[in-house]
């Protein structure tokens, strides 16, 4: 993944063309690039962004922001009320407590973490014998 004021690309590798090519991803626009090396790759995603915003800004139209930190998501309404009751419990509001827990699924779940989950060891069961049988 590659970050250039705050676009984001993806950049996967085509091996038939021996060529690295890749897609601004948090945008509904479309912006694409190419390169052959690293260097090229990252030369050309940021080129393709400032072309991008130089375009929009010759036509007078803003760009499409990265993410403007609002979203709409529908929950079901007992999740709603038992989300809304924990925030309250803790003293914060429902905006609040929902930035908290977003942040904080986000830290457990990043790429190359290890889980925060246990690992459960697999018990061997041991047979056990009197003395003296056979």
């Amino acid at each position: 993944m590659m970050e250039y004021h705050g676009y984001l690309g993806q950049v996967e590798f085509d091996d038939d063309a021996g060529i690295f090519h890749g897609e601004v991803i948090n945008t509904r626009d479309v912006i694409t690039f190419q390169g052959k090396t690293v260097d090229a790759l990252r030369k050309a995603f940021q080129e393709s962004v400032d072309d991008y915003l130089a375009f929009c800004k010759a036509r007078g139209e803003a760009p499409d922001k990265p993410f403007s930190g609002q979203f709409v998501t529908r929950i079901p309404p007992d999740l709603h009320r038992q989300v809304s009751l924990a925030a309250h419990v803790t003293g914060k509001s429902l905006n609040a407590w929902v930035t908290e827990q977003l942040r904080d699924a986000v830290v457990r779940n990043r790429p190359g973490k290890r889980s925060a989950t246990k690992t459960v060891r697999k018990k061997t069961a041991r047979k056990t014998t009197k003395a003296g049988s056979k």
